[in-house]
């Protein structure tokens, strides 16, 4: 795994870099001071994996460096590192194009986990705008089957491991299946709880009583 960390504070960049480096052996980790030193890391490092970008900077900011970096790199995911715990930054970076969002005030855990989640295709969405996406739901989720049931009982053995924060290939191995069905049965779930990531799948079986 290759990572990019792009933050005008020097200590905070090192700090995180510290901390990526204990994701694994196989962990490499570049830095950049500036959207515009990333865009040249982006472009000398076509094996980058992930960026963590920080979302205030002098000269270009956070949201239109995401812009940047997809124009050069579609398929390369970013997700902000903040001090800001301002719900509507946290909107406006996800609809911007970030894959996911940690205040800088979440621990160690949480932020290696949000890598770990974007990695596997998915979202990671803060606990400081779930409450808000959870008020804007109906309480029971109106997506149901033939027989009126919310999930299937596989779906629902699928999603309690989900909400554990085990990857597909684990659910895999423990329900016998393939990884594609696991794909399409948590494909399945984000549509019937009316969701966009792991996260908010399991806050949803919760209100639903499904796990």
């Amino acid at each position: 795994m290759k990572l990019l960390v792009v933050d005008d504070h020097p200590v905070v960049r090192e700090g995180l870099v510290a901390l990526l480096r204990q994701a694994g052996p196989d962990t490499a980790v570049v830095q950049a001071g500036s959207a515009a030193e990333a865009l040249q890391q982006i472009e000398a490092n076509p094996d980058l994996d992930i960026v963590i970008l920080d979302l205030v900077m002098p000269g270009t900011g956070g949201l239109p460096a995401i812009a940047a970096f997809g124009r050069i790199r579609p398929d390369l995911p970013v997700i902000i590192l903040s001090s800001s715990e301002d719900p509507q930054d946290a909107r406006r970076a996800l609809a911007q194009g970030a894959l996911g969002y940690v205040p800088k005030s979440a621990s160690q855990h949480v932020l290696l986990s949000a890598i770990r989640l974007v990695l596997n295709g998915d979202r990671y969405v803060p606990p400081l705008i779930l409450n808000e996406v959870a008020n804007a739901r109906p309480a029971q989720p109106s997506r149901r089957g033939e027989n009126g049931e919310i999930l299937t009982e596989r779906q629902i053995e699928v999603l309690r491991r989900l909400s554990t924060g085990q990857p597909n290939k684990i659910i895999a191995l423990d329900l016998d299946l393939s990884e594609k069905t696991v794909k399409a049965h948590v494909t399945a779930i984000f549509k019937a709880l009316d969701v966009v990531n792991r996260t908010q799948a399991a806050v949803a079986g919760r209100e639903a009583g499904l796990i």
